[in-house]
């Protein structure tokens, strides 16, 4: 079976984040899914060893959600968000309000990750605006930090990569320090024990420019996409502490760690701190269709709810906000979710994961494993070719039926909950038993 064939034009598509001539020199097709496991196009299964993107918690193809989504759209194909609205949205934005901490219990729904963390933004700094605050505008991200490819979220974000083709971004943005020390915390299980006072430099930022100039801070409560960085111990709750000395708008991007991914509905519920705006996508949907969302705390939400009756509060949405099929592929994942309990299935998994994953301790060209609740990420050691090794280790297991991440020089792994111990197994053999075999 093979789905791409001579008369197929490769060229037509441009891939996101891909090496796009290298992939037409060998492309790596998927054709099918189901549990934990896709299909190629060459009929191999391959073990989904990242959720697809981070975002296939429940697993590939769930009865539910696929039997919730045919329905819908053939009930209410589309309906508009602005100024109307449709049961479904009112229902997906309840349900998931519900399961995040008080006092975050307003939803503005949103189409991806990336839209979630420039509305967070825009969100933070109209909020102040309208607290009689307009000279808060600044904005403050971190070092290696991902939110996302719009220009907020590349201004806020601190992954050069993702910068360096674009020019100043925008104005008025500082980034706090990132977490990552192999020196003190090579080889940590969960959360580092030694960093918390890098939010601290927060203290330092508030100094250069005042609090009364400064709207947000915005972190990943667990770096994702740079290579799974977790915050150290005490960290989240020094931050919650110096922004709400100072007024300022802490905003928690949840789109990898929230729906059950570290063993909790999110990061917040977790490590008991609370953000003033979570952002959060993939999960939502477990990826079947886009979706995202800002959820609001009720401080935020209520200063916006003032002024004539008819008078739009925030101006601002998306053509496909609380889309009908999305929302119902929504509410049928949280049912998933709660159906299966799968949040607290990954976290008795969690301590299994984390032995596999330290299995690895003492394989060739490994300098560090990081990990927390069902994610991994693997640090290599830099090579002096153009390849790196993550990117070696990678290809690799694709051919032999496993789909990993990689950034850099590091190997990301986050499975979708369902996963079994035997699968768990298998990923980590599969790696130890690659690098053995690279330079």
């Amino acid at each position: 079976m093979n789905s791409h064939n001579a008369d197929s034009n490769l060229d037509a598509l441009w891939l996101p984040f891909t090496a796009n001539r290298q992939f037409r020199d060998s492309p790596r097709m998927l054709v099918s899914a189901k549990g934990m496991y896709y299909r190629d196009d060459k009929g191999r299964e391959v073990l989904d060893g990242c959720a697809g993107l981070w975002c296939v918690n429940a697993g590939h193809g769930q009865p539910r959600i696929v039997e919730a989504v045919q329905k819908a759209v053939a009930t209410l194909d589309f309906a508009p968000a602005f100024q109307m609205g449709h049961p479904l949205a009112f229902q997906a934005a309840d349900r998931i309000a519900r399961l995040a901490p008080n006092p975050l219990n307003h939803v503005f729904f949103c189409n991806s990750g990336s839209e979630a963390g420039d509305t967070a933004l825009k969100i933070a700094i109209a909020y102040h605006r309208l607290r009689g605050e307009g000279t808060r505008t600044r904005l403050i991200g971190r070092e290696r930090a991902y939110h996302g490819v719009g220009f907020g979220g590349i201004s806020v974000g601190g992954i050069s990569g993702n910068r360096k083709l674009y020019g100043s971004l925008l104005t008025g943005v500082d980034h706090l320090p990132h977490t990552l020390d192999l020196r003190r915390n090579a080889f940590s299980r969960g959360l580092p024990e030694h960093g918390a006072e890098l939010a601290d430099d927060l203290e330092r930022i508030v100094a250069l420019h005042d609090a009364s100039n400064i709207a947000a801070v915005i972190v990943e409560p667990m770096a994702g996409s740079t290579g799974v960085l977790p915050a150290p111990k005490g960290y989240l709750k020094r931050l919650r502490e110096i922004c709400t000395k100072h007024g300022i708008v802490l905003i928690f991007d949840e789109v990898i760690t929230g729906f059950g991914r570290l063993g909790a509905s999110f990061a917040a519920e977790k490590y008991g701190v609370v953000p003033d705006i979570m952002t959060v996508a993939k999960g939502i949907t477990n990826g079947t269709i886009p979706m995202g969302a800002n959820i609001v705390s009720d401080e935020i939400f209520n200063a916006f709810m003032q002024g004539p009756l008819e008078a739009i509060d925030l101006p601002h949405g998306y053509t496909y906000s609380a889309h009908p099929i999305a929302c119902a592929a929504a509410i049928a994942t949280l049912d998933t979710y709660a159906e299966e309990r799968l949040f607290e299935r990954a976290a008795a998994l969690s301590p299994y994961f984390e032995e596999a994953a330290h299995s690895l301790r003492d394989a060739p060209h490994v300098v560090d494993i990081r990990n927390e609740g069902l994610v991994a990420g693997i640090e290599l050691a830099p090579r002096n070719a153009k390849t790196t090794r993550a990117f070696e280790v990678f290809e690799r297991a694709f051919h032999e039926g496993l789909l990993l991440r990689y950034t850099g020089d590091i190997l990301a792994i986050s499975p979708p909950l369902i996963i079994e111990k035997n699968e768990i197994d298998r990923i980590f053999e599969t790696i130890g038993r690659i690098l053995k075999t690279i330079d």
